[in-house]
Protein backbone atom coordinates (compact mmCIF):
# COMPACT_ATOMS: atom_id res chain seq x y z
CA UNK A 1 0.00 0.00 0.00
CA UNK A 2 2.84 2.38 0.92
CA UNK A 3 6.32 1.89 -0.53
CA UNK A 4 9.28 4.13 0.23
CA UNK A 5 12.73 3.66 -1.23
CA UNK A 6 15.88 5.71 -0.77
CA UNK A 7 14.03 8.67 0.74
CA UNK A 8 16.35 11.54 1.65
CA UNK A 9 15.33 15.01 2.76
CA UNK A 10 17.37 18.03 3.77
CA UNK A 11 16.62 21.43 5.25
CA UNK A 12 19.35 23.68 3.89
CA UNK A 13 22.47 21.61 4.65
CA UNK A 14 20.91 19.71 7.54
CA UNK A 15 19.88 16.14 6.72
CA UNK A 16 16.45 15.27 8.18
CA UNK A 17 16.08 11.85 6.50
CA UNK A 18 18.87 9.70 5.11
CA UNK A 19 18.24 7.00 2.51
CA UNK A 20 15.12 5.51 4.15
CA UNK A 21 13.31 2.50 2.69
CA UNK A 22 10.28 0.56 3.99
CA UNK A 23 6.86 -0.78 3.03
CA UNK A 24 3.53 -0.67 4.87
CA UNK A 25 0.37 -2.72 4.50
CA UNK A 26 -3.32 -2.16 5.17
CA UNK A 27 -4.72 -3.70 8.35
CA UNK A 28 -1.57 -3.13 10.40
CA UNK A 29 -0.66 -0.53 13.03
CA UNK A 30 2.86 0.89 12.79
CA UNK A 31 4.73 2.54 15.63
CA UNK A 32 7.07 5.29 14.43
CA UNK A 33 9.43 5.97 17.31
CA UNK A 34 12.27 8.41 17.69
CA UNK A 35 13.69 11.14 19.88
CA UNK A 36 12.86 14.79 19.25
CA UNK A 37 14.46 15.87 16.00
CA UNK A 38 14.85 12.31 14.69
CA UNK A 39 12.88 13.11 11.51
CA UNK A 40 9.47 11.64 12.40
CA UNK A 41 7.35 14.66 11.48
CA UNK A 42 9.31 15.23 8.28
CA UNK A 43 8.70 11.64 7.20
CA UNK A 44 5.00 11.78 8.09
CA UNK A 45 4.59 15.11 6.29
CA UNK A 46 5.95 13.52 3.13
CA UNK A 47 3.67 10.48 3.49
CA UNK A 48 0.68 12.82 3.91
CA UNK A 49 1.79 14.94 0.91
CA UNK A 50 2.18 18.00 3.12
CA UNK A 51 5.81 18.15 2.03
CA UNK A 52 7.26 17.24 -1.39
CA UNK A 53 9.96 14.59 -1.38
CA UNK A 54 13.43 15.58 -2.54
CA UNK A 55 15.27 12.32 -3.26
CA UNK A 56 14.05 8.74 -3.52
CA UNK A 57 10.63 7.34 -4.35
CA UNK A 58 7.32 7.27 -2.48
CA UNK A 59 4.35 5.32 -3.80
CA UNK A 60 0.83 4.96 -2.42
CA UNK A 61 -1.16 2.32 -4.29
CA UNK A 62 1.60 2.39 -6.89
CA UNK A 63 1.48 6.15 -7.49
CA UNK A 64 3.07 9.30 -6.10
CA UNK A 65 0.14 10.93 -4.23
CA UNK A 66 1.65 14.42 -4.11
CA UNK A 67 -0.79 16.94 -5.65
CA UNK A 68 -3.17 14.10 -6.58
CA UNK A 69 -6.30 15.18 -4.74
CA UNK A 70 -8.11 11.84 -4.93
CA UNK A 71 -5.18 9.94 -3.38
CA UNK A 72 -4.37 12.65 -0.84
CA UNK A 73 -7.92 12.43 0.53
CA UNK A 74 -7.33 8.77 1.38
CA UNK A 75 -4.50 9.71 3.76
CA UNK A 76 -5.52 11.56 6.91
CA UNK A 77 -2.75 13.37 8.81
CA UNK A 78 -3.81 14.02 12.42
CA UNK A 79 -1.55 16.36 14.36
CA UNK A 80 -1.74 18.99 17.10
CA UNK A 81 -3.46 22.05 15.72
CA UNK A 82 -3.74 25.65 16.87
CA UNK A 83 -7.43 26.48 17.30
CA UNK A 84 -6.90 29.83 19.02
CA UNK A 85 -8.61 31.71 16.15
CA UNK A 86 -11.28 29.08 15.43
CA UNK A 87 -14.61 30.65 16.38
CA UNK A 88 -16.90 28.04 14.78
CA UNK A 89 -18.94 25.85 17.06
CA UNK A 90 -17.97 22.18 17.19
CA UNK A 91 -21.08 21.01 15.30
CA UNK A 92 -20.65 23.64 12.55
CA UNK A 93 -17.00 22.74 12.05
CA UNK A 94 -17.85 19.03 11.80
CA UNK A 95 -20.40 19.73 9.04
CA UNK A 96 -17.92 21.88 7.14
CA UNK A 97 -15.12 19.33 7.55
CA UNK A 98 -17.22 16.60 5.96
CA UNK A 99 -17.53 18.53 2.70
CA UNK A 100 -13.90 17.89 1.86
CA UNK A 101 -13.73 14.18 2.66
CA UNK A 102 -16.02 11.88 0.66
CA UNK A 103 -16.04 9.09 3.29
CA UNK A 104 -16.38 11.34 6.34
CA UNK A 105 -19.04 10.06 8.78
CA UNK A 106 -20.60 13.08 10.50
CA UNK A 107 -22.79 10.97 12.75
CA UNK A 108 -19.83 8.95 13.95
CA UNK A 109 -17.79 12.11 14.55
CA UNK A 110 -20.48 13.52 16.82
CA UNK A 111 -20.81 10.20 18.65
CA UNK A 112 -17.05 10.05 19.24
CA UNK A 113 -16.99 13.65 20.45
CA UNK A 114 -19.75 12.92 22.96
CA UNK A 115 -17.75 9.91 24.18
CA UNK A 116 -14.83 12.24 24.98
CA UNK A 117 -17.16 14.72 26.66
CA UNK A 118 -16.56 17.46 24.08
CA UNK A 119 -19.37 20.06 24.29
CA UNK A 120 -20.89 20.29 20.81
CA UNK A 121 -22.34 23.79 21.18
CA UNK A 122 -19.14 25.57 22.19
CA UNK A 123 -16.68 27.46 20.00
CA UNK A 124 -13.58 25.37 19.34
CA UNK A 125 -11.16 28.04 20.57
CA UNK A 126 -12.88 28.02 23.97
CA UNK A 127 -12.32 24.29 24.53
CA UNK A 128 -9.61 23.10 26.92
CA UNK A 129 -6.39 21.73 25.47
CA UNK A 130 -7.54 18.19 26.21
CA UNK A 131 -10.91 18.68 24.51
CA UNK A 132 -9.20 20.24 21.48
CA UNK A 133 -6.94 17.19 21.22
CA UNK A 134 -9.99 14.93 21.46
CA UNK A 135 -11.72 17.03 18.79
CA UNK A 136 -8.80 16.58 16.39
CA UNK A 137 -8.61 12.83 17.02
CA UNK A 138 -12.35 12.33 16.51
CA UNK A 139 -12.25 14.11 13.15
CA UNK A 140 -9.41 11.83 12.09
CA UNK A 141 -11.20 8.64 13.12
CA UNK A 142 -14.47 9.76 11.51
CA UNK A 143 -12.71 10.55 8.23
CA UNK A 144 -12.80 6.81 7.41
CA UNK A 145 -9.61 7.35 5.41
CA UNK A 146 -7.69 4.28 4.35
CA UNK A 147 -4.51 5.62 5.97
CA UNK A 148 -4.58 7.30 9.38
CA UNK A 149 -1.41 9.06 10.54
CA UNK A 150 -1.30 10.32 14.14
CA UNK A 151 1.64 12.60 14.90
CA UNK A 152 1.48 12.99 18.70
CA UNK A 153 -2.04 14.45 18.31
CA UNK A 154 -3.07 12.91 21.64
CA UNK A 155 -0.51 14.80 23.76
CA UNK A 156 -3.16 17.04 25.29
CA UNK A 157 -5.27 14.15 26.55
CA UNK A 158 -5.14 13.02 30.17
CA UNK A 159 -4.44 9.37 31.00
CA UNK A 160 -8.09 8.20 30.80
CA UNK A 161 -8.51 10.11 27.53
CA UNK A 162 -5.44 8.49 26.01
CA UNK A 163 -6.64 5.06 27.10
CA UNK A 164 -9.97 5.70 25.39
CA UNK A 165 -8.13 6.75 22.24
CA UNK A 166 -6.06 3.55 22.26
CA UNK A 167 -9.19 1.44 22.65
CA UNK A 168 -10.81 3.26 19.73
CA UNK A 169 -7.79 2.43 17.56
CA UNK A 170 -8.13 -1.26 18.39
CA UNK A 171 -11.86 -1.15 17.62
CA UNK A 172 -11.21 0.74 14.37
CA UNK A 173 -8.86 -1.96 13.09
CA UNK A 174 -11.44 -4.61 13.92
CA UNK A 175 -14.36 -2.65 12.41
CA UNK A 176 -12.72 -1.40 9.21
CA UNK A 177 -9.03 -2.38 8.82
CA UNK A 178 -6.76 0.50 7.89
CA UNK A 179 -3.11 1.38 7.69
CA UNK A 180 -2.46 3.26 10.94
CA UNK A 181 0.80 5.04 11.79
CA UNK A 182 1.38 6.25 15.36
CA UNK A 183 4.28 8.61 15.98
CA UNK A 184 4.98 8.72 19.69
CA UNK A 185 7.35 9.14 22.59
CA UNK A 186 4.89 7.37 24.93
CA UNK A 187 6.39 4.02 24.00
CA UNK A 188 5.65 2.15 27.24
CA UNK A 189 2.00 3.23 27.09
CA UNK A 190 1.35 2.34 23.46
CA UNK A 191 3.63 -0.56 22.56
CA UNK A 192 0.84 -3.15 22.74
CA UNK A 193 -0.86 -1.39 19.82
CA UNK A 194 2.04 -1.87 17.40
CA UNK A 195 2.16 -4.67 14.83
CA UNK A 196 5.37 -3.26 13.40
CA UNK A 197 8.03 -0.90 14.70
CA UNK A 198 10.11 1.70 12.88
CA UNK A 199 12.74 3.57 14.87
CA UNK A 200 14.35 6.72 13.52
CA UNK A 201 17.62 7.97 14.94
CA UNK A 202 19.04 11.24 13.64
CA UNK A 203 17.34 10.76 10.27
CA UNK A 204 18.31 7.12 9.81
CA UNK A 205 15.94 4.16 10.00
CA UNK A 206 17.70 1.90 12.52
CA UNK A 207 14.84 -0.55 13.16
CA UNK A 208 12.17 -1.79 10.75
CA UNK A 209 10.66 -5.08 11.86
CA UNK A 210 7.60 -6.73 13.41
CA UNK A 211 7.05 -5.52 16.97
CA UNK A 212 7.07 -9.00 18.48
CA UNK A 213 10.31 -9.96 16.73
CA UNK A 214 11.98 -6.75 17.91
CA UNK A 215 10.87 -7.29 21.51
CA UNK A 216 12.26 -10.83 21.39
CA UNK A 217 15.74 -9.48 20.59
CA UNK A 218 16.17 -8.45 24.21
CA UNK A 219 16.00 -10.39 27.47
CA UNK A 220 16.65 -9.61 31.14
CA UNK A 221 18.45 -12.20 33.26
CA UNK A 222 18.41 -11.94 37.06
CA UNK A 223 20.36 -13.94 39.62
CA UNK A 224 23.40 -14.06 41.88
CA UNK A 225 26.13 -11.86 40.46
CA UNK A 226 28.69 -14.69 40.38
CA UNK A 227 26.33 -16.96 38.44
CA UNK A 228 25.23 -14.19 36.08
CA UNK A 229 28.82 -13.16 35.28
CA UNK A 230 29.63 -16.41 33.51
CA UNK A 231 26.55 -16.25 31.29
CA UNK A 232 26.77 -12.59 30.22
CA UNK A 233 30.50 -12.55 29.46
CA UNK A 234 31.03 -11.45 25.87
CA UNK A 235 27.41 -10.44 25.42
CA UNK A 236 26.01 -6.97 24.79
CA UNK A 237 24.68 -5.76 28.15
CA UNK A 238 22.51 -2.68 27.62
CA UNK A 239 21.49 -2.25 31.25
CA UNK A 240 22.78 -3.53 34.59
CA UNK A 241 21.15 -3.19 38.02
CA UNK A 242 22.53 -4.48 41.33
CA UNK A 243 20.91 -4.97 44.71
CA UNK A 244 23.27 -6.65 47.15
CA UNK A 245 24.43 -9.96 45.67
CA UNK A 246 21.62 -9.96 43.08
CA UNK A 247 22.17 -8.50 39.64
CA UNK A 248 19.81 -7.99 36.70
CA UNK A 249 21.33 -7.64 33.25
CA UNK A 250 19.41 -6.70 30.12
CA UNK A 251 20.95 -8.26 27.02
CA UNK A 252 20.52 -7.17 23.41
CA UNK A 253 20.27 -10.11 21.03
CA UNK A 254 18.51 -12.94 22.76
CA UNK A 255 20.58 -16.02 23.79
CA UNK A 256 19.71 -19.22 21.96
CA UNK A 257 17.36 -21.80 23.50
CA UNK A 258 20.21 -23.97 24.80
CA UNK A 259 21.75 -21.03 26.66
CA UNK A 260 18.38 -20.05 28.08
CA UNK A 261 17.85 -23.62 29.30
CA UNK A 262 21.24 -23.61 31.02
CA UNK A 263 20.46 -20.29 32.67
CA UNK A 264 17.18 -21.61 34.07
CA UNK A 265 18.93 -24.73 35.39
CA UNK A 266 21.44 -22.44 37.12
CA UNK A 267 18.60 -20.65 38.92
CA UNK A 268 18.62 -17.53 36.76
CA UNK A 269 15.30 -15.79 36.24
CA UNK A 270 14.57 -14.77 32.65
CA UNK A 271 12.12 -12.00 31.73
CA UNK A 272 11.08 -9.98 28.70
CA UNK A 273 12.44 -6.52 27.90
CA UNK A 274 10.16 -3.57 27.26
CA UNK A 275 10.05 -1.92 23.87
CA UNK A 276 10.91 1.35 25.57
CA UNK A 277 14.17 -0.02 26.99
CA UNK A 278 15.16 -1.30 23.55
CA UNK A 279 14.25 2.05 21.98
CA UNK A 280 16.40 3.93 24.51
CA UNK A 281 19.31 1.61 23.78
CA UNK A 282 18.97 1.97 19.99
CA UNK A 283 18.90 5.78 20.14
CA UNK A 284 21.13 6.63 23.09
CA UNK A 285 23.54 9.50 22.58
CA UNK A 286 27.16 8.58 22.09
CA UNK A 287 29.45 9.78 24.84
CA UNK A 288 32.00 12.33 23.77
Amino acid sequence: MIEVEGLTHRFKKESALQDISFAMEKGRTYGLIGRNGAGKTTLLSILASFLPKQEGTYRYKGEDPFEQQALMREIQFVYQRDYSDETDKVTDYVKLYGRYLPRFDEERALSLLKGFGVPLDKAIHSLSTGKQSAFTICLGLASQSEVLIFDEAYQGLDAPGRERFYQLLVEEQERDPKLIILSTHLVSEMDYLFDHVLILDRGELVVNEPAEAFRDRGVTVTGHKDTIAAFVEGKQVIQRRELGPTVACTLFDRPDEEELREMKEAGIEISAVSLQDLFIFMTEEEEV
